[in-house]
């Protein structure tokens, strides 16, 4: 009697079923790895602080992602110097309608840093403003 020998390719199953499994677990793990980061990089911040000048600009802006960017002046009195300007980032809708107001206007903003944030769809700043003072008198007009 002659004997027939098949493959058995039950092995094959087995091992194409661990890679696509593998590989399965890898991507959920970038995932939740991506949104840990991003959501660690959003709640703790590295550092937090005043800057006090004039709002020069403030503006909604992104091509998918609308934010809010703001750019103060830092050293607005020093004549014959170029102006240092702060690029920052809001997220509040209600300081952003305080910040919208007070264009050209002295004002203190109090910011967290937030280095690391993946994607600019959160801002285009690592600096994110969270409270604004305003002064009663407006920048001095510059020669």
């Amino acid at each position: 009697m002659t004997r027939i020998e098949v493959p058995n390719s039950s092995l094959q199953r087995r091992s194409a079923g661990r890679a696509k499994r593998f590989f399965y677990v890898l991507l959920l793990l970038l995932i939740l790895g991506a949104a840990g980061w991003t959501w660690a990089s959003l709640n703790w911040s590295y550092s937090d602080g005043e800057r006090a000048g004039v709002l020069q600009k403030f503006s909604r802006r992104g091509w998918l992602c609308k934010t809010q960017e703001g750019e103060l002046t830092l050293n607005y009195l020093v004549p014959g110097i170029a102006p240092q300007v702060w690029y920052f980032t809001v997220r509040d809708p209600v300081t952003a309608a305080t910040l919208d107001k007070a264009v050209g206007h002295r004002v203190q903003l109090h910011y967290t840093e937030h280095p690391g944030i993946p994607i600019s769809c959160f801002g285009d700043t690592r600096y994110f403003v969270d409270r604004v003072t305003l002064e009663d008198t407006p920048a001095p007009a510059t020669p």
